[in-house]
């Protein structure tokens, strides 16, 4: 048996070894191809750097030209902040004017602030656009490529925001982390009171609501009687009966499980604290940061409207919800974020006052970042992709991004899908047509180009009228029926309607 083993290994190496040789070989020539089409390009920029980020080690390559002769021009620095410094002024020695480095995880925002700060243009390099290169995969020559890419102009940087809006994405990122960790904890703790067989979820909204936590705060302070639990009832719940909550609070009370009840909700109730302690936070980032200036960009003359169909009522003004909830904002932020936008976002069909403040901490108000709404949409993920081979559409699928503001506009979108709105009307028209996933990405796609329109160019969002949205909506299906008709060489003709 170990003969026949052994025999077989033996001639699985040998059918193995010359294919792998072959592939080696046809990776160093396709190595050697990719190296002399580099060397016909114009050298762009000639004082450009490579970074290799790590979580231990950065790996540093500079032209071969800007250090002295017989030393190396690619060196290894720690961390450590001393070790950053070095390595900011061993490029500034070598005359590097600019650099480019891999956004690895978090490594690199410490370096790229001190870069940043030298005087240094750093340019933030999406790994996906790098990695996909033959015959290449250690530190040291992901330094060395990067180096090159930049020294020819063919790399792109990433979008990265100012300073304040940095300072203001950080907090709102943690205040989402808190409300998730909070959550957490209060799912453990409807657990619990499901395990003693207490229904309270069955018969109120929510249990961190007022009836709830009275009731819960009742039943940890040793209240086991359903009828004196049911008094703490709001009159105003609707979901159940006084009858129906004095069933469902009839439970089997354990200790083990009361102790559980008892340390998660006080755990929800610290990061309800902390939440209190992190919105002030954000408030005092928000006042720091600069109004909008209106006057910096002309405004855009807005297009002619058709006129509505006889019996419009006429587009209404929306009327903002106020936020209500345990994870609202105990802070309002409305006017603060009205000063820095220079308009409402809170007008958008499916935005409020938390999903506005996410959005500007994520994307900033500058739209010059972006030349257009179609290069902001993309940047967003929210256009179909274009997949072409041989003149043949292979893919339209939209591209996957890792974006917290596409998330937000997702989100928005669904909500505003519920909305008697034009946005609300477009959504389950394109639901129907494509489906609720497509149709989400569709109307993420109008809510994109509504806000940055509005931050670009100054201007407040105007409702549509939905019986002049449905009326260009039928015109629109008109003229694609009419375009099918020529092509299938038959004629369209209108229904004359009685008088």
């Amino acid at each position: 048996m170990k003969t026949t083993k052994a025999k077989r290994s033996q001639h699985l190496s040998k059918s193995v070894s010359p294919a792998s040789a072959l592939s080696a070989g046809k990776r160093q020539r396709r190595g050697k191809k990719a190296a002399a089409v580099l060397d016909n390009l114009e050298q762009i920029n000639l004082h450009a750097a490579g970074i290799d980020v790590g979580a231990a080690e950065n790996f540093v390559c500079v032209p071969s030209l800007s250090v002295k002769a017989g030393q190396p021009n690619v060196r290894s620095f720690g961390v450590f902040s001393q070790e950053q410094d070095d390595l900011v002024e061993w490029l500034k020695d070598c005359g590097v004017t600019s650099v480019a480095m891999e956004a690895t995880g978090i490594y690199w925002m410490s370096l790229y602030d001190k870069l940043e700060a030298a005087g240094l243009e750093v340019l933030l390099v999406d790994p996906h656009s790098v990695r996909h290169v033959p015959g290449r995969k250690s530190d040291v020559l992901d330094c060395q490529w990067l180096q090159q890419l930049h020294t020819y102009g063919l790399l792109r940087g990433a979008f990265r925001p100012e300073a304040a809006v940095r300072r203001l994405r950080a907090l709102s990122r943690h205040r989402a982390d808190l409300v998730a960790e909070g959550g957490s904890h209060l799912q453990q703790a409807q657990k619990a009171l499901v395990q003693m067989n207490v229904q309270l979820p069955l018969v109120v909204s929510d249990i961190n609501g007022e009836t709830g936590l009275r009731i819960i705060d009742a039943i940890l302070e040793g209240e086991r009687n359903a009828q004196v639990l049911v008094k703490l009832r709001d009159p105003r719940i609707k979901k159940s009966t006084v009858a129906e909550m004095e069933a469902a609070l009839s439970g089997h009370y354990s200790e083990e499980l009361l102790f559980v009840l008892r340390q998660n909700i006080e755990a929800w109730r610290f990061y309800q604290k902390q939440m209190e302690g992190c919105d002030q936070q954000i408030e005092a980032a928000l006042k720091a940061m600069e109004s909008a200036n209106k006057a910096a960009v002309p405004p855009v003359p807005p297009k002619p409207v058709p006129p509505a169909p006889a019996g419009s009522p006429g587009a209404k003004p929306k009327r903002q919800r106020p936020l209500h909830g345990n994870n609202a904002p105990k802070v309002d932020f409305s006017e603060q974020i009205r000063r820095i936008c220079g308009v409402d976002l809170m007008q958008v069909c499916g935005l409020n006052l938390l999903s506005v403040l996410m959005l500007i901490a994520e994307i900033g108000v500058d739209m010059s970042q972006w030349r257009n709404a179609k290069a902001f949409s993309s940047w967003l993920g929210l256009c179909p992709g274009t997949k072409i081979s041989g003149g043949k559409t292979l893919s339209r699928r939209s591209r996957h991004v890792v974006n917290r503001a596409s998330v937000i506009l997702r989100l928005a979108a669904l909500a505003a899908g519920q909305t008697d709105t034009w946005i609300g009307r477009f959504y389950r028209r394109k639901r129907a047509h494509l489906g609720a996933p497509k149709a989400l990405t569709a109307t993420a796609h109008k809510l994109a180009c509504v806000i940055y329109h509005m931050l670009k160019y100054q201007e407040e969002f105007v409702p549509l009228d939905v019986l002049v949205y449905e009326f260009k909506a039928q015109e629109r299906r008109m003229r694609h029926l009419r375009k099918q008709a020529e092509e299938l060489g038959c004629e369209l003709i209108e229904k004359q309607q009685a008088a």
